[in-house]
């Protein structure tokens, strides 16, 4: 399935949770910290019809309280706008 944002707006793939720390201790999923990191797998274009600054494959920071998840497929997605990514990892 091809799924393409609309607008500027970002889907990414979530970097999976660690469920045990270093030391092999397991983490319940009440302690677990979200750290809001994860891969572009499309991207929309931006209001003036420019591309974004990310392409597929990309990994992100972001931020921001207004993302759609959702699943396909058992995959979970976000679905998240533009201004809420905050930073490109190389």
């Amino acid at each position: 399935m091809k799924i393409t944002p609309i607008g500027e707006r970002v889907l990414i793939k979530p970097k999976e949770e660690e469920s045990r720390t270093k030391g092999g201790l397991y983490i319940p999923d009440t302690a677990k910290e979200s750290k809001k990191e994860g891969e572009v797998i499309a991207v929309g274009t931006l209001k003036d019809d420019k591309p974004m600054p990310l392409k597929k494959g990309d990994r992100i920071l972001y931020g921001g309280y207004s993302s759609d998840d959702f699943e396909i497929d058992g995959q979970k997605y976000i679905i998240l706008e533009y201004k809420d990514v905050v930073a490109k990892l190389e």
